[in-house]
């Protein structure tokens, strides 16, 4: 059984240590201070999860080639400049044990940063004439934005249900990973039928793996992923297990548990409200829920040949349910 990303990375180990060299020199820059700051992104890189899914899905599909690593690098600096970005609006100090760029070079110099990286990876895919690429890119850029202010707009009230959760989820986080294996099988193949069917896969892995992530904030295990246990419900992010669990109880105690939520910061209402979501199996649903989406990935690969890179995608939906970080 495959239970690491190096791996599930082994089919296309020689394809991802080019896309490295390939989006190191994509960043570089004339001007001394973004140079100086792209060296300063390409050390904290993380596991390159999104890189993966693209050559992945073009070698399933066809074949790697050049589009594919085009296709590779421009969602790989979205991906980044979106994380600059999300650190400057959240105040944050770190990411992945280092220090945050916006912390290092202040707000102003970040938020340039995270525009130059998006307008490098749009560049490039200018210059390959990938206009494919560019229409799904630019959807998904807006579906990002739109998901991340409907969680704003729904924490403010603290009224987010379940279909509002799983809009979120979709557009916020799924609609990336969607978009990678879009593009990988975009890169490589003409074959429609394989397009529709990574598009599937991705969107299915995305919403499995945010799912996956929320359960953690429960579990005890959310600071093995850089974040304090009960992370989400300090800052009043109202996930399924905790929407599901509002679902099984009188409207009084609901209410009390928003009220919490709302007022409360201390460790003693974070624990509360822990083993409130415990009590109503919160968590059991939304595992079974992530499951479900794990099902529709797995499904959606049934398309495709057998070969080394489809044993490695089916191995990621497996990881992504079972990781601990």
């Amino acid at each position: 059984m495959i239970t690491s990303l190096s791996e599930i990375s082994k089919p296309i180990k020689t394809e991802l240590d080019k896309f490295g060299d390939i989006f190191k020199s994509s960043m570089k820059s004339k001007i001394g201070l973004v140079d100086l700051i792209a060296r300063y992104i390409i050390r904290q890189k993380g596991k390159k999860i999104r890189p993966l899914l693209v050559l992945l899905s073009a070698k399933v599909a066809g074949g790697v080639n050049d589009r594919s690593y085009r296709g590779a690098v421009l969602v790989e600096l979205l991906h980044t400049a979106t994380l600059v970005h999300d650190d400057v609006v959240d105040n944050a100090d770190k990411r992945r044990n280092f220090w945050s760029v916006n912390k290092v070079f202040k707000n102003k110099v970040a938020v340039l940063m995270g525009d130059y990286l998006l307008s490098r990876g749009l560049m490039i895919a200018v210059d390959g004439k990938d206009y494919d690429f560019l229409g799904v890119i630019t959807n998904t850029v807006k579906r990002m934005s739109e998901g991340e202010l409907l969680q704003i707009q729904k924490t403010r009230k603290l009224n987010i249900d379940e279909e509002t959760y799983f809009r979120i989820i979709t557009d916020k986080t799924a609609s990336l990973l969607e978009t990678c294996c879009e593009i990988g099988a975009l890169s490589s193949s003409n074959n429609s039928e394989y397009h529709k069917a990574m598009k599937q896969f991705g969107e299915s892995i995305g919403i499995a793996f945010q799912i996956r992530d929320d359960i953690m904030d429960y579990e005890g295990k959310a600071k093995l992923i850089g974040k304090p246990v009960g992370g989400d419900i300090k800052e009043k992010k109202i996930t399924l297990p905790l929407i599901y669990s509002l679902t099984q109880v009188s409207n009084g105690e609901a209410s009390n548990i928003r009220k919490m939520i709302k007022n409360g910061h201390s460790k003693e209402s974070v624990n509360e409200i822990i083993d409130f979501v415990r009590r109503n199996k919160g968590i059991d649903y939304a595992l079974d829920k992530a499951h479900s989406y794990t099902l529709k990935a797995k499904e959606a690969l049934k398309v495709f040949p057998d070969s080394q890179s489809k044993i490695a995608l089916e191995a990621l939906v497996d990881f992504v349910i079972d990781r601990k970080n």
